[in-house]
């Protein structure tokens, strides 16, 4: 699933028109919409949708948590890829002026008025569009963003001293911190030498201070390289080339050269160093 440096690296590529979109679509308006799998769109109804996304203007694009939220002239439109879902912008018409026809997994379609359209793939089918009045109607219950300077170390140490719950799940619940998902958790808790097991409750500031400097750390680096490309789902960072920890089973550890281990947590695959995050 795309986190927060994938979903801000598609933001930063569609509105700048940068990479292998020439145009930015900002300023563009919806001639039409193309719905071909209904529970794409999860409000308001297909039918609804199509008809009242017409004629709005894209104004802006940026990122809440995963969400990619489309400022519009009258409305908010957001998507949340999930764990297979893509967007790309291509030409509508062919050389003959007929529609291009659209992908076998191609969920929804924008048509937009500068002979583009905006295209939403998702193979597996997980991923979601809202169209609303106001985006807070869907991300009123995200936790804070981590890259926000109004989240101080002292604020961070505060909400976690509240929580008696394992720190990977935490880090990874969206209702406490927005974005960060399997890979940049392990990656920050790595970077800052915790267990993934440990309780948060327990963290002193100094831990939390740390914690919160390697998730900067992380997801700032993620942003810079364009995020991780692991699969056939997203495509174009090269973050994945300088992991510490995530996907390095039986590796190095880059700090002290044990090899990182894999256990699960959550449910979730997860990799550490045993020597640099020992869980007291």
């Amino acid at each position: 699933m795309p986190e927060l440096p994938e979903v801000e690296t598609i933001a930063r590529v569609l509105s700048d028109g940068k990479g292998e979109y020439q145009t930015s679509i900002i300023g563009c308006s919806i001639k039409n919409a193309q719905v071909k799998w209904a529970r794409t769109i999860a409000i308001p109804s297909p039918e609804e949708f199509s008809e009242r996304i017409k004629e709005q203007i894209i104004t802006a694009l940026t990122r809440r948590g995963k969400f990619l939220v489309f400022s519009l002239s009258r409305d908010a439109m957001l998507v949340h890829l999930r764990m297979s879902g893509d967007l790309r912008v291509e030409d509508h018409l062919d050389q003959g002026g007929e529609p291009i026809p659209l992908d076998k997994h191609d969920r929804m379609a924008l048509i937009l008025n500068n002979g583009q359209r905006l295209v939403f793939n998702d193979t597996r089918k997980f991923g979601r569009v809202w169209l609303v009045a106001d985006a807070g109607e869907v991300t009123g219950d995200l936790g804070p963003e981590p890259l926000e300077n109004s989240l101080t170390a002292e604020k961070f140490h505060k909400v976690l001293a509240a929580r008696k719950r394992q720190l990977k799940p935490l880090l990874m619940d969206q209702s406490f911190l927005a974005g960060l998902g399997n890979i940049y958790t392990d990656e920050a808790l790595h970077l800052a030498q915790l267990h993934p097991l440990a309780i948060a409750s327990e963290l002193s500031e100094g831990d939390a201070r740390r914690l919160l400097d390697a998730i900067r750390v992380v997801l700032k680096e993620g942003i810079r390289r364009n995020g991780a490309s692991i699969d056939w789902v997203y495509k174009g960072g090269d973050f994945q080339n300088h992991f510490r920890a995530y996907g390095r089973t039986g590796e190095p550890c880059p700090e002290c050269g044990t090899p990182i281990e894999r256990m699960v947590v959550g449910q979730r695959g997860t990799h550490i160093c045993p020597t640099c995050q020992p869980l007291a």
